[in-house]
């Protein structure tokens, strides 16, 4: 039995049932009160859409035919996409509405995504990361673990488990394979970055062919599949109240393998994971080596979802055990030293060198005058926010948005911190939001510095791609974020923006510039995870019940062991 049991109900509901066995207990029921109207929070879920068909809708809105061309030696991804994909419409349950009438792009974005649909033995495993015809020449056409995240909560949300399923069981199936870059070997708990189906033509068979980083540019694997894993199967038991897939001793063994090699002992002093550039979304060299933000909030997250899903035998006593440990030291450890409001900053600004011995206050010997003249006026007088990265003399600035969201979504921030950067958001609006919702980090790297640090990577020029540009998948993290702080109002101005120009646009990777003005120079058109980031956001506006699948409440009995500073009060 999990810290937190789930028991299910005669209709079909899943109930959580308190066991008291854990210390991290999650208390979901407490998301009404975070709203702006407060109402009871069905935490399993109500469904967002009635059930209607396309054909009852009276609409054909594919998108252009020539964005389903197959490559050569490619997937069966583009190629035959009646077949390949006919249970894009007829095989799905289209999108329900609760009785209003929903933006008219929300049935063009359902119909892309269900034309993403990969199959593999006529199930369907995974959608692909962009149905643009130009993206052949990469791995556009495969089906990436992180990518394929918003397109899961949104069928989960839409009462359509199977995909979801299939792709957890596919993707555990993977990881256990024998990886090896040259003639190294990777860690067993390894997750594939991604994967495509293989299509025998005259075997008539298919194969699944995954990538745990060997073919990645710069040969990086992928530290965050692991965690989206991990975050996935909660939700997927959290939305469906089924329990067996988790207990499966294929998924209990895929957790117990990514936990071993995160939770393992070594020389580092930190609770922190010190990983390389390019070992999450940040897929290329952008200057986060070391412990960035973006992975230590997924680490804590899944870390966290570990501990409901773990059977209780002897080892998953001793992971559990492994767990709250490592949980205790890592939310004192990013409270303490990764956060940043305008009192923390003044006093960096003041910090002495050079300091021995355990009663040093400056940690980790950071220099005063390493500051950026950006962040002195980036910095509201109310707001706060977790830096990028901090290690042995080097602390990075930067707003990074997926980071602070996830640190939101699982209690890493504790309420006070989560109600702070969301001042930030509003205090910077057109610094962070702009014209197209939403930066990747901010600010952008120039001249000798992006030289230096990209190692003059031309992708990421200056507010371009990850260097400052502007990605509207990340609109579904900012939109449950605002949820679950009482702030939605935030996220429906966020969306408001983005449905101007998401669909005249053709759904793109990115947006450049400043503002996020212009569409990126080198991004592929429908891109998946923009089509479905819009759409959970819109589901979880319409039904803040669904904000249960990826939200964690803060722990009652862990509290921070810090004085709060002034600008976290309201």
């Amino acid at each position: 039995m999990s810290p937190s049991a789930i028991d299910t109900s005669q209709n079909g509901h899943a109930k959580h049932v308190d066991s008291g066995s854990s210390i991290f207990e999650i208390e979901d029921t407490d998301l009404s009160r975070l709203l702006d109207k407060p109402r009871p929070i069905n935490i399993d879920r109500n469904r967002s859409f009635d059930e209607r068909s396309f054909s009852e809708m009276s609409i054909s809105l594919s998108p252009p035919r020539h964005f389903y061309r197959n490559s050569e030696n490619s997937s069966r991804t583009f190629d035959h996409i009646d077949s390949l994909y006919s249970t894009s419409i007829h095989g799905f349950s289209s999108p329900r509405s609760n009785g209003f009438e929903p933006h008219p792009i929300v049935f063009e974005g359902w119909e892309a995504l269900r034309r993403s649909v990969v199959q593999y033995r006529r199930q369907p495993v995974g959608t692909i990361a962009a149905l643009d015809h130009s993206a052949e020449e990469l791995n556009y056409d495969q089906v990436f673990v992180r990518d394929f995240v918003p397109s899961a909560l949104a069928f989960l949300m839409n009462g359509e488990p199977e995909i979801v399923k299939n792709f957890i069981l596919k993707t555990v199936h993977l990881q256990s394979r024998e990886k090896k870059v040259d003639q190294f070997k990777l860690g067993e708990g390894v997750m594939p970055a991604s994967f495509k189906v293989l299509h025998d033509p005259i075997r008539n068979s298919e194969t699944l062919s995954a990538d745990y980083g060997e073919s990645a540019i710069g040969r990086v694997a992928p530290v965050d599949s692991g965690f989206w894993w991990i975050i996935l199967l909660r939700a997927y038991t959290k939305s469906t109240g089924d329990t067996s897939l988790a207990d499966m001793p294929e998924c209990q063994r895929g957790m117990r393998l990514i936990l071993s090699l995160c939770l393992s002992e070594g020389f580092d002093t930190f609770p922190t994971l010190l990983c390389a550039d390019g070992c999450c979304m940040i897929d290329r060299r952008m200057g986060v080596y070391g412990y960035p933000i973006e992975i230590q909030a997924l680490f804590f997250m899944a870390l966290r979802c570990a501990l409901q899903l773990l059977k209780h035998d002897d080892e998953g006593k001793e992971f559990a055990d492994r767990i709250v440990k490592r949980l205790h030291a890592l939310s004192y450890h990013m409270r303490s030293y990764f956060w940043l409001d305008i009192k923390q900053l003044n006093d960096i600004y003041r910090y002495k060198t050079e300091e021995y011995s355990h009663t040093a206050v400056n940690k980790f010997n950071v220099m005063p005058d390493s500051l950026p003249d950006w962040v002195f006026d980036f910095m509201p007088s109310r707001g706060g926010y977790f830096i990028g990265n901090v290690s042995p003399a080097r602390m990075d600035f930067r707003w990074f948005c997926l980071g602070n969201c996830v640190a939101i979504l699982s209690s890493l921030a504790t309420p006070e911190q989560a109600s702070a950067i969301m001042d930030l958001i509003e205090e910077r609006w057109g610094e962070l939001i702009g014209e197209m919702p939403l930066k990747i980090c901010y600010p952008t790297m120039e001249s000798h510095e992006w030289r230096i640090v990209t190692g003059c990577d031309p992708k990421n020029t200056s507010w371009s791609y990850h260097n400052g540009g502007s990605w509207p998948v990340l609109i579904w993290l900012l939109t449950a974020a605002c949820i679950k702080t009482g702030r939605p109002q935030i996220a429906r101005r966020a969306i408001e923006v983005a449905e101007t120009r998401l669909l005249k646009d053709h759904w793109p990777e990115y947006y450049d510039g400043k503002l996020g003005r212009y569409i990126g120079k080198q991004a592929r058109k429908f891109q998946t995870w923009s089509i479905a980031g819009y759409l959970l956001a819109k589901m979880m506006l319409e039904d803040p019940s669904h904000l249960g699948m990826i939200s964690l409440e803060e722990d009652k009995q862990m509290k921070p062991h810090m004085k709060r500073s002034a600008s976290w009060m309201c």
